[in-house]
């Protein structure tokens, strides 16, 4: 059962942090190039529904463990055109069939998943043959300096906001779960501390 700060305090931190002005900027330098029949990991409060193109998007269909999160998914703004579906499920065991989906969005996920290399390997799986995995996620820094950092506040950052993990590599474990990367950028986040702020994101192709 979630604790009280799960419950009242966590979602409240994680609407300030996740919707900030510099991270809805990320969000929408990948969410709009979705197409078809989507599958969005860790949907959260839904702050991707907004950006999503209805003219591209036959569906969204988003999966969240945490029931506080899916009530705000359902309750975002979007496209009254958009068709919406929120579930309750884990990335790590999706409750689709195999090749269900032609696109699978992932942003600002797998630094909180359990077992990313389970999650990706899940996204792979519902993919159709060619199937796109488009990616934003924050996580291990290049500079020795600041993964250091990373390293030493990781497991009071973890505590605080919900078991998000800083240290964790993001395009080489994507592509260590079979995925062929198309696309890939990456930055420090502006006006973000370094130590929560490497991000990188792109196209990735089952």
């Amino acid at each position: 059962m979630a604790s009280l700060y799960e419950r009242f305090v966590l979602p409240k931190l994680l609407q300030c942090a996740c919707s900030s002005p510099p991270m809805m900027k990320q969000r929408a330098k990948v969410v709009p190039e979705a197409s078809g029949k989507v599958l969005e990991l860790g949907i959260g409060m839904g702050l991707n529904l907004a950006f999503y193109d209805p003219a591209k998007v036959k569906s969204v269909t988003g999966v969240d463990p945490a029931a506080e999160l899916r009530a705000a998914a359902q309750a975002a703004p979007h496209d009254p055109k958009l068709k919406v579906e929120v579930l309750d499920g884990t990335a790590e065991a999706l409750p689709f069939p195999d090749k269900s989906f032609d696109c699978v969005v992932c942003t600002f996920t797998l630094c909180s998943v359990h077992t990313p290399a389970q999650a990706l390997a899940e996204a792979r799986r519902v993919l159709k043959p060619g199937g796109r995995f488009l990616y934003c996620e924050h996580g291990l820094a290049p500079e020795p300096g600041v993964a250091k950092w990373q390293r030493r506040v990781e497991p009071v950052w973890k505590r605080i906001a919900g078991g998000c993990h800083i240290t964790r590599p993001i395009t080489s474990a994507i592509e260590a779960a079979g995925f062929k990367v198309a696309r890939h950028d990456s930055m420090y986040v502006p006006r973000t501390p370094k130590i929560l702020g490497w991000n990188e994101w792109g196209e990735a192709r089952a």
